[in-house]
């Protein structure tokens, strides 16, 4: 018989986190972890759930890829007249989620969003593929289309028009960084007594204070 949803559990057992094993800097953390999802060849461990809220406090989630990080932020790419563009134009504070299975570990961040740069949403834009450019002008991203013909009418239109030049960068679309003022790891550990070591940042001084949360 199959078991329940409620029957399903894993314990983890892979390693732990102590406070003496992290980076003072969290954005050093980072970086290590996410270096070690790739070596491990795990798929898109860019992939991100990406979480916002409405003025009114309505939250969504979705996932999205990180592009770029640093110690200014996270970087995302977006139609900026996308549910989770308009809702990041109206509440620019957002939460991330990373979810590293295979390594048994979570990454969590919560900031305040900004637009990058357009100099760098243009570095971006042109490094995709030409197909991917054109994609950023035929959709509009999270409006209601009659069908899927649509869409790829569009896409057809554009190809067209952009035939024998390059693909400009839509005004609406480019990047936004999720700047953090806390970030927390997460080490599965056996019994659900798993390890989190939070990051909060002093906004005085720019500093990281360190704590232990209880699983």
């Amino acid at each position: 018989m199959d078991k329940s949803i409620a029957d399903l559990r894993k314990d983890y057992t892979l390693q732990g986190l102590q406070e003496n094993d992290v980076d003072t800097n969290p954005f050093v953390q980072f970086k290590r972890w996410f270096d070690e999802a790739r070596s491990s060849q795990l798929p898109e461990p860019n992939a991100m759930t990406l979480a916002t809220t409405t003025q009114e406090g309505q939250p969504s989630a979705r996932i999205v890829l990180l592009k770029d990080f640093d110690a200014r932020g996270f970087v995302f790419y977006t139609n900026y007249n996308s549910h989770k563009g308009q809702e990041l134009a109206e509440n620019p504070q957002a939460a991330l989620v990373f979810w590293w299975a295979e390594l048994e570990r979570q990454v969590r961040i919560c900031g305040h969003v900004e637009k990058v740069s357009d100099t760098e949403s243009d570095t971006y834009y042109y490094s995709r593929p030409r197909s991917s450019r054109l994609g950023a002008w035929a959709s509009e991203q999270s409006e209601v289309i009659e069908n899927r013909e649509v869409l790829e009418q569009r896409l057809k239109e554009l190809e067209s028009k952009y035939l024998d030049s390059y693909v400009p960068r839509p005004s609406h679309w480019g990047g936004l960084r999720v700047i953090p003022y806390e970030i927390e790891f997460w080490q599965g550990r056996p019994s659900r007594l798993h390890d989190r070591l939070r990051y909060t940042l002093n906004e005085e001084d720019g500093s990281w204070k360190i704590e232990r949360l209880s699983p």
